[in-house]
């Protein structure tokens, strides 16, 4: 087994095809975030008020997962890779991280956005991980495979 996982939560296929690279580029396992309930696109529309996204950001709803969190006890690091909402990481990367114990792990973010940063995302993970280290990797957007070089050193 791999001593990295790959984790990803992706509603468009951009997040996901980014972190299929990433995980390849890691030689790490790959899993992905899904919810039990599947985003249609109407739920992640932000600009209308009564979407799902921001209902549920509005009452801090965890999404459930249609998956258990893998186990973990074989992987020192695992990479998060997500879109940003809010410019922060989107609720259902807190139900997988309450998922499982990240005790003594390397949680490492990856993002996509179409601008956005990672903004206050380390410090809202480090809260729903406390007993992790939490860091920024890199964003994956344009060129994601230079950036994903850049960031493993190869």
């Amino acid at each position: 087994m791999s001593k990295t996982l790959v984790a990803y939560f992706s509603c468009s296929g951009v997040t996901a095809a980014a972190a299929k690279k990433l995980a390849a580029a890691a030689d790490a396992d790959l899993f992905e975030i899904r919810p039990a309930q599947a985003y249609t696109e109407a739920d992640v529309n932000w600009r209308n008020p009564l979407s799902r996204c921001n209902r549920e950001k509005l009452k801090g709803t965890k999404p459930a997962l249609a998956e258990p969190v893998p186990d973990l006890t074989g992987y020192d690091a695992v990479y998060v890779c997500y879109p940003v909402w809010y410019y922060t990481v989107p609720l259902i990367i807190h139900s997988f991280l309450s998922g499982g114990d990240f005790t003594g792990k390397r949680v490492v973010l990856f993002l996509t956005s179409g601008g956005s940063s990672f903004g206050k995302a380390v410090g809202h993970v480090q809260k729903t991980v406390p007993g992790a280290v939490v860091e920024e990797g890199c964003s994956l957007n344009g060129d994601a495979d230079a950036a994903i070089r850049a960031y493993l050193g190869k």
